[in-house]
């Protein structure tokens, strides 16, 4: 029996103890075997202060700045380009206001009556036409987009002169409603301000002719893809300029009738 129990015993106990070992581990889930890893690699492990914390949180908000700031350098060497391209002086202004609800309508921009700001001036765009401007303060004014549906935009087809007028859509997609029942217009055209438009200076680039629907009535029309990004304007520039008052008041007469 000694013989026996010096022979078979060892392996008798160890797999005695790694049953109950088994049986521990199935009642505790394994806290055992965490808490012994926990304890093993503590040593190890580099404990993150607060203070490191703090300076990981400060660095990741300079590198989101330095970010923006390179996307701002980016616009106004753009918006640099366009003021340079200009015959007339220009005042540069920001973005400072803008309604989720009336996104394709209004903007508030940050220069006003001190600046040399006053109602009817026109508002650029790198591509071209933004609005103008129909209130003023002393150091913000307001600006009507022609994405409004209110405004309207008097407007020439450059390639073969046809005249019509631009209606907003509250889009990137303004429609263009022509004078003549069989208008020259193509699609590819380029669309620009035309010489006998009350509220605009002739010249300024629009957008370009995207679809034709030239059967609809009463007039003719197209959709027109406007060439500023009004969707994510962030700088305009603001050219003076005297609308001509009584036809203008016709204008907005007729469009409050309508």
């Amino acid at each position: 029996m000694r013989r026996w129990w010096q022979k078979h015993g060892l392996p008798i106990v160890l797999t005695g103890l790694v049953i109950i070992l088994a049986w521990f581990l199935r009642q505790s889930d394994g806290a055992l075997i965490s808490e012994i890893y926990a304890l093993v690699s503590r040593p190890f492990q580099v404990e993150i202060t607060l203070e490191q914390r703090l300076t990981n949180a400060k660095i990741a908000e300079l590198e989101t700045k330095v970010t923006e700031l390179e996307k701002q350098n980016q616009q106004l060497k753009k918006l640099a380009g366009h003021i340079e391209q200009q015959k007339e002086p220009m005042i540069t202004a920001p973005i400072i206001g803008r309604s989720a609800d009336y996104w394709w309508n209004q903007v508030l921009i940050g220069r006003g009556s001190q600046d040399g700001v006053k109602k009817g001036d026109v508002v650029t765009g790198v591509g071209g036409l933004v609005g103008r401007i129909i209130d003023v303060t002393p150091h913000s004014s307001r600006v009507l987009l022609i994405s409004d549906p209110q405004s309207r935009v008097g407007s020439s087809v450059t390639r073969s002169r046809h005249l019509g007028y631009i209606t907003g859509q509250g889009s990137q997609i303004v429609v263009m409603s022509f004078f003549e029942k069989v208008p020259d217009v193509k699609v590819g055209d380029t669309i620009t301000t035309s010489s006998v438009s009350p509220l605009y200076p002739p010249g300024i680039p629009i957008g370009k002719v995207k679809t034709l629907a030239l059967e609809n009535g009463p007039a003719p029309e197209v959709m027109i893809e406007l060439t500023v990004p009004l969707n994510y304007l962030e700088w305009v520039t603001i050219q003076a300029f005297e609308p001509k008052d009584v036809i203008e008041d016709q204008i907005n007469n007729k469009n409050n009738d309508s």
